[in-house]
Parts: C-alpha cells; sequence; structure tokens
C-alpha cells in the first residue's frame, strides 16, 4: 500500500513569530500538490516539517498506508526524498551520487549502478555520469539531484523550487522528469514553487500559502485562472510581493 499524508495544527515558531499557524491538510495519494505563495509565507517551512527534517512547535505529521496509520520512523524516510533548491552534491562522479541512497538502502553494486544510469537517463544526464558532482553546472547539478531522489523510487517527494534560477534547457527536462512520475499516479508529489506556468502545467492541485496560513486549495486551474479570495488573485497578478 503506498504512503500517503496529512497535517493536523501543524505549527511552527521562529523568533515568536508563527511561520505556520495550525496547518490542517490531507495530501491525495498519487497527486501531484503545487505550493505557491509570497516570500516568507511558510512554504520551505512546511516541505521541512511534512518531510521530517524539522520537528513543528505544536501540531503532528501523520502517514497512513490505507486506513493504517504508520509511525514517522526510519522506515517511512527511506520512503521518501527531498530534492532542495541549491542542491549539494559530493565530491565524486553523478553516477555514484545518485548510487548513495540505494547504497543505504543495502541494494548490491551492480544493482545499484544499473538503476542509477537509468536514472540519470531521465534527466538526459547519461553522457556525464563520470563528472565529478562538483564541477557540473547549476542546471546539471540539480538534474543529478533530481535523478538522485527519483532511483530510489520515493512513495512521497518533497520538492523546493526546482527549477529556481535555472536554465531553460534544464527546466524543460526537469519538469518533463516530475511529469512523467505525475503520469504514473503512484507518488505523491509536494512542489514548492514561484513558476506559475510550472505549476499549472504540473501539478493536479494548488495550494495558496499567506502568513502562515492556507488561504485557498483546489484544482491547480481554478485556483489559478479563477481565485476565489482576493489574496490569491493579488498574487497571482503580481500585486502581492512573492
Amino acid at each position: 500500500m503506498t504512503l500517503s499524508l496529512s497535517a493536523a495544527g501543524l505549527t511552527k515558531i521562529y523568533d515568536g513569530r508563527a511561520v505556520l499557524d495550525g496547518l490542517d491538510f490531507a495530501f491525495q495519494r498519487g497527486k501531484v500538490h503545487a505550493v505557491i505563495g509570497p516570500n516568507g509565507s511558510g512554504k520551505s517551512t512546511l516541505l521541512r516539517l511534512l518531510s521530517l527534517l524539522d520537528p513543528p512547535t505544536r501540531g503532528t505529521v501523520l502517514f497512513h498506508e490505507g486506513e493504517e496509520s504508520v509511525e514517522a520512523g526510519i522506515s517511512v524516510r527511506r520512503r521518501m526524498a527531498f530534492v532542495f533548491q541549491r542542491p549539494s552534491l559530493f565530491n565524486t562522479t553523478a553516477l555514484r551520487n545518485v548510487e548513495a541512497g540505494l547504497a543505504v538502502r543495502g541494494r548490491p553494486k551492480r544493482e545499484r549502478t544499473d538503476l542509477a544510469r537509468a536514472a540519470l537517463g531521465r534527466v538526459e544526464m547519461e553522457k556525464m555520469t563520470d563528472r565529478n558532482g562538483r564541477t557540473l553546472s547549476g542546471g546539471e547539478s540539480q538534474r543529478v539531484a533530481l535523478a538522485r531522489a527519483l532511483v530510489v523510487e520515493p512513495e512521497i517527494l518533497f520538492l523546493d523550487e526546482p527549477t529556481a534560477n535555472l536554465d531553460p534547457h534544464s527546466v524543460r527536462i526537469i519538469g518533463k522528469a516530475i511529469g512523467k512520475l505525475r503520469d504514473g499516479g503512484r507518488t505523491t508529489i509536494l512542489l514548492v514553487t514561484h513558476n506559475i506556468f510550472l505549476a499549472e502545467r504540473l501539478a493536479n492541485r494548488v495550494v495558496f500559502l499567506f502568513e502562515g496560513r492556507i488561504v485557498e486549495e483546489g484544482e491547480a486551474s481554478a485556483v489559478i485562472e479563477r481565485p476565489q479570495d482576493e489574496r490569491t488573485f493579488r498574487f497571482l497578478t503580481g500585486e502581492l510581493a512573492g
């Protein structure tokens, strides 16, 4: 049974300020949820809490298999993957970088290599397997980081601004890879982005976050083309600083 997650009363306070303020939300299994909103609205913090990288001040992140709750331990962490806005690659080849997660999971060497090569092919990096990760461009590094996440076949994938400040070629490749994963319907994807075009093209649902609260949520095309809240409209039209 594929893993799914939800949040109950999720709150994070930094220096007396509620960056997230009592969020209650259930993410639909196998769908892409794009989280949009101005800078400082709590988008990246939400991903860090949901992925168990940071603990909430209050509230709970809940994981489910069917109707059963699952304890958020190491076994759950190994069923998730995270791609950060600024990828951090190991000082070794692109191939070794992608193999790393499989090695931790105890997969045999030959199997790791075959799977890593296939994952690099999904992001059009198959000709750069022997390049050191530290010598790659920003777009190439992010494509390797995405391959490193995809190779472990995560049931939940967190993407924090995966195309920010990248060249159009890399944006296209990353978007294509995410789209194929979405079409498979087996991975729940949480995508934080300022790229509204990307959100509308890839997401099944859009969440608009403002000042730590969910203001609007719904089908991607409905929220982006026909927002119901004035703050959502102002953000999408550029009147609200993003």
